[in-house]
Parts: C-alpha cells; structure tokens; sequence
C-alpha cells in the first residue's frame, strides 16, 4: 500500500492526542436550520491558495451533500492566491455576495497569507472584522467559520510557548462575534509532536498533500457533529460595537473608471514571461510607467487604497490625500521577481467620513530589485 493511502487510514483512526481543535462559539444553528427547512443552501469558501486549489473545499462540499441529501447547494470558491484579510474584506460583496446573493454558510480562511504578507496586527483585525462583521450586516443568519491552515513558522511558534500573532489577533475577532473557529495549525503541531505523522513525508508542504486537506476536511467534519448533535440553537444577536471602528466593514471595490489621469489598458498582459493571478491577467487595468504623471481619484468615506498586479517592474507609489504631504509606498513584494500577483495596500485608513480625493503618481526611486517604475491598478478600495 502506498505512504498517502496508508496514512489516509490513519487519519480514520481515533486521535492520538486527546483534544480538540476548535471553538463551536454560538455554533452554525442557522445555516443547518436553512438547509433542512428550504431544502436549498449557500456556502461560500473565501481564502487564499489553499482555499483555490482542489482539495479540502470539495471535501467539504461532499460533506456537506452527504449530511443533507435533499438539499440543493449552491458552493461558491472565492479563494485567490496570495490574498489575505485584507483583500478580502474589499472584495466580499464582489466575489461573495455578488448582486445581494444569500450566503448561509462561510469558510474564511487568511491567517496564512496576513503572517506571510507582512500584514500588521492592525491590519490584520482590521481586515478580518472587516469581513465578519459585513457578512453578518449582508446577512444577520449567516454562519461563519473561521480557520488558521498550518504554515511552519506557526509550528514554531507553538513549540516556543507562544501563540502566532496572526492567530491571536484572529481569535479576537472570531471571540467578540461568536465564530467558531478551527486551530488547524495548533492541530497539524500537535499530532506531529505526538507522532501520528510528519511534516516532510506526509504533508509536506504549506500547500498541503492529500493527506493534509483530508485531515482539514475530517477536522472540519468534526466541528459539524460538535454543532449539530449538541442540540444547540441559537438566536442571532444585535451585532457588538466594532473592535476598531476603521474596520474595513464598509469595504467594496470602486471602478477604475471613476480615476482620471493614468492609461488605460483594456486587456492587460505581462510585458514579461512570468506568472499571474486568476482575476488581475487579462482584465482592465490603469497602467503608468513614467515617474510624476499623476492619477486622481475622488472617494468617500474613512479609508482608500488600490488592488494592483505587482510583479517584476512595480514601483515606487507617491501618494497624498486632500492635499496632505505626499507619501510613498512600495509595491514591488518578495514574490514579485516572477510573479504578478495580486497586491492591496490601504493608504489611508482613519480619514474622517466623507468626501475625499486621493492623488498618486509614480516615484523616480524604485526597489533595487525591481527592473522598473510602473503600477497597474486593478481595483481600488473604499471604505
């Protein structure tokens, strides 16, 4: 018998480590009671690679048939690699509660991709209350579950006696509205220490092998007994007061159409041989190459940003909102050598509400290891 189908039949055994891996909070009464009642549901998966790539999504879809055979799903796959909370909040009406769509069921999943992004704690509660807190203004019933994949640096952290930052950070949110959650990276630390399998042989990777998603999807699977055969029921609460009121929960995407100044490019490709991202290849873009040609963009409210395709020739954004002094930020990331990948950066995030105006133009410095001074927008972000 071969390592992976040998070890799958582990994971059908009973836990060597006697514990579990997640917190049922106010547990997923509603979404349950939608699927047997209406004999319809809608479940949506929002994520990064882990979430886009073939494996433990569909498993759970399965799952999901299996326990309730007359219900007519509707699953919606929303991951977009290299994305985090972040992108993710501004995003969510777009790709999730796309034209008032009803989503009974969420998967959220960022805590891989906040950590390896650079994303600050600040930005991390902003970005996940941001999506939590939306979801649950779009649809008051909706239940959510909230879920932090394993990564190594996690492991570590775990073994030192800490808790990753990310995951702390996370766990506020998932507290303050009553999410369950799932530690996948405590639970992949855990099993490994106690000898049930390795990292090298049997998960390998960041992007797990079959046996990594069959383990998420059985942990998931888990959860659903500890909500369902609790007898549980639970009646949706006035939203709590936000844990940062300049949380992305008003966050949505906004046309390029609405900048003026820069060029537009209605199906932009790489000039280069490199690698891209489902959604930001082939798509409308704002392109500008040349240092100090300024776009403007009129916007409202608290907070704006831009969605960009950042690959081997990004730059260097100068940036100044209502006339304040200009600033800069990088945009060129550690990925970028071979890779246009999808990049969202909030440049101002605690303006008071209203109407604003947001000016960028291309800096003359750049990375030294990026091969130029352009930007391509995609979106740009308002919250």
């Amino acid at each position: 018998m071969k390592r992976w189908m040998w070890m799958l039949l582990v994971l059908a055994l009973p836990l060597t480590v006697q514990a579990e891996w997640f917190e049922t909070r106010s547990g997923l009464e509603n979404c349950r009671r939608v699927f047997e009642e209406t004999k319809k549901g809608t479940v949506a998966f929002v994520g990064g690679s882990i979430t886009e790539m073939h494996g433990w999504r569909e498993k759970v879809c399965e799952e999901l048939q299996k326990r309730f055979p007359d219900t007519e799903f509707e699953f919606i796959a929303a991951g977009i690699s290299s994305t985090g909370s972040t992108p993710g909040a501004f995003r969510l009406t777009t790709d999730v509660f796309t034209e008032g769509k009803k989503i009974d069921l969420l998967f959220e999943e960022a805590a891989v991709n906040d950590s390896t992004n650079f994303r600050t704690p600040v930005e991390i509660l902003r970005g996940m209350e941001g999506i939590v807190r939306h979801a649950r203004r779009l649809n008051p019933e909706v239940d959510i579950v909230m879920m932090y994949f394993a990564e190594p640096s996690k492991s570590h952290a775990y073994r030192a006696g800490k808790t990753p930052e990310v995951i702390a950070v996370q766990e506020r949110v998932a507290e303050h509205y009553g999410v369950p959650s799932i530690n996948l990276a405590k639970e992949v630390t855990d099993r490994i220490d106690a000898g049930e399998f390795t990292w090298e042989k049997d998960f390998r990777d960041l992007h797990p092998a079959p046996f990594g998603h069959q383990l998420y999807a059985n942990t998931i699977a888990r959860l659903f007994d500890a909500c369902w055969e609790s007898g549980k029921t639970f009646v949706r609460k006035p939203l709590p007061e936000p844990l940062d009121p300049f949380s992305y929960f008003n966050g949505h995407y906004v046309s390029i159409d609405r900048a003026t100044g820069w060029d537009r490019v209605e199906n932009w490709q790489p000039p280069v041989k490199v690698g891209t991202r489902r959604g930001f290849v082939n798509v409308p873009v704002l392109e500008c190459v040349v240092p100090g040609k300024v776009l403007t963009f009129p916007f409202r409210g608290t907070a704006v940003g831009i969605f960009v395709a950042a690959g081997p020739d990004t730059g260097i954004v100068e940036y100044s909102v209502d006339g304040a002094p200009w600033k800069e930020k990088d945009f060129y990331t550690p990925w970028s050598r071979s890779l246009y990948l999808p990049w969202a950066q909030v440049l101002e995030a605690e303006l008071p509400a209203g109407e604003h105006l947001l000016k960028l133009r291309m800096s003359e410095k750049k990375n030294p290891q990026s091969s130029g001074t352009a930007i391509r927008i995609v979106h740009f972000l308002e919250n």
